[in-house]
C-alpha cells in the first residue's frame, strides 16, 4: 500500500508540474501573438507561414486539453504505461507523448443471444437473458481485458448453458428467481477481475418444442382433473358427515324425524304444484294408535 501511496504522489506531482509548465507556455505565447506582426516586420515570412504557426498551436493545445463527462473517465497512457484514470471535468495531457481511453461508467444492459440448452432431463430448449452490469474500476476494464462488453457477453453466454444444464425443465419454468441468483453470482465472480459488477441477471424467454409443449399441456389437464376429482370426494365426505351428525342428533330426539317431514310438506307446499304425494311416516300412525287406546272407555 505504501508503495502505491508513493507511485500515485509521484504522478500527482508530475502532472502538477507539467500543468505549471504549459499554463507558463500558454502565458509567454499569448502577448507574443499579440506583437507577431512587429516581430515579423524585418522576416521575410508569407501570411501562409503565420496561418501555419497558428493552425500548429491550435492543434497543439486541441490535443492537450481534455474534456470527460460526469459519467465518463479517461485512462491515461504515457508513452505505453499506465498513468490512471482521470475525470470528470477538464484536464491536461501532453500531446503524442500521452494517450487517452474513455471508459463510460454507467450501466450497460446486455442482451444475451438465445442458446441451445440440454436440460438434464434432456429436453432441448431455447433460453435467452439479459444482463444489467457496471464498470466500477475503469484501468483494469481497459488493462485487464481487450473488450470488456464482449467479453461479459461470452462469459454470460457459456455460464447460461451451464447452468440451465443442470436442472430440469421444470425448474427451469418455476424456478427463475433461483437460477437468475445463481448466474448473476458466477457472471460477477469471472468479471470481478475485469472490474465489472454484475447487478443483476434475468432469463427473459424459454422456448419449448411444440411436442413437449403438448405433453406438458396434457399434463396440466390431468393434473386439473385430478384436484377436481379430489375437491368432489372431499366434497362428498363433508356433506356424509354432515349427514351422519344429523342422523345421530334425530335417532336421538323421535319427534324431530316428525318435525322434518312436515317442514318438507311446508316447502313442497310453496311450490306451483297441483298434486302432491307426501309419505305419512308409520311411526305416526303407531303415535296416533297409542293415543287412542289410552283414552278411557265410557
Amino acid at each position: 500500500m505504501s508503495r502505491r501511496g508513493d507511485g500515485a504522489k509521484r504522478k500527482k506531482g508530475g502532472e502538477s508540474w507539467f500543468q505549471i509548465l504549459l499554463w507558463f507556455v500558454l502565458a509567454l505565447l499569448i502577448p507574443l501573438s499579440r506583437d507577431l506582426p512587429s516581430l515579423l516586420k524585418g522576416v521575410s515570412m508569407s501570411l501562409l507561414g503565420i496561418a501555419a504557426i497558428v493552425a500548429i498551436i491550435i492543434m497543439f493545445l486541441s490535443s492537450a486539453i481534455k474534456i470527460v463527462r460526469e459519467y465518463e473517465r479517461g485512462v491515461i497512457f504515457r508513452l505505453g504505461r499506465l498513468v490512471g484514470a482521470k475525470g470528470p471535468g477538464l484536464f491536461f495531457i501532453i500531446p503524442i507523448v500521452d494517450k487517452m481511453v474513455k471508459v463510460d461508467l454507467r450501466t450497460i444492459t446486455l442482451d444475451v443471444p438465445p442458446q441451445e440448452v440440454i436440460t438434464r432431463d434432456n429436453v432441448p430448449v431455447h433460453v435467452n437473458a439479459v444482463v444489467y452490469f457496471r464498470v466500477m474500476n475503469p484501468t483494469d476494464a481497459v488493462v485487464q481485458v481487450m473488450d470488456f462488453i464482449e467479453a461479459t457477453r461470452q462469459i454470460s453466454m457459456t455460464t447460461l448453458r451451464s447452468v440451465l444444464g443442470k436442472v430440469e425443465l421444470d425448474e427451469i419454468l418455476s424456478e427463475r428467481e433461483k437460477l437468475n441468483q445463481e448466474l448473476q453470482r458466477i457472471i460477477d465472480e469471472h468479471t470481478d477481475p475485469w472490474g465489472i459488477k454484475v447487478i443483476t441477471v434475468e432469463i427473459k424467454d424459454v422456448k419449448i418444442p411444440q411436442e413437449m409443449q403438448r405433453a406438458i399441456a396434457r399434463q396440466a389437464e390431468a393434473e386439473r382433473e385430478r384436484r377436481s376429482k379430489i375437491i368432489n370426494a372431499e366434497g362428498e365426505l363433508q356433506a356424509a358427515e354432515k349427514l351422519r351428525q344429523a342422523a345421530e342428533i334425530m335417532q336421538r330426539s323421535p319427534g324431530a324425524l316428525q318435525l322434518r317431514y312436515l317442514q318438507t310438506l311446508s316447502e313442497i307446499a310453496t311450490e306451483n304444484a297441483t298434486t302432491v304425494v307426501f309419505p305419512v311416516p308409520i311411526d305416526l300412525f303407531s303415535a296416533l294408535r297409542g293415543m287412542g287406546a289410552s283414552e278411557p272407555r265410557e
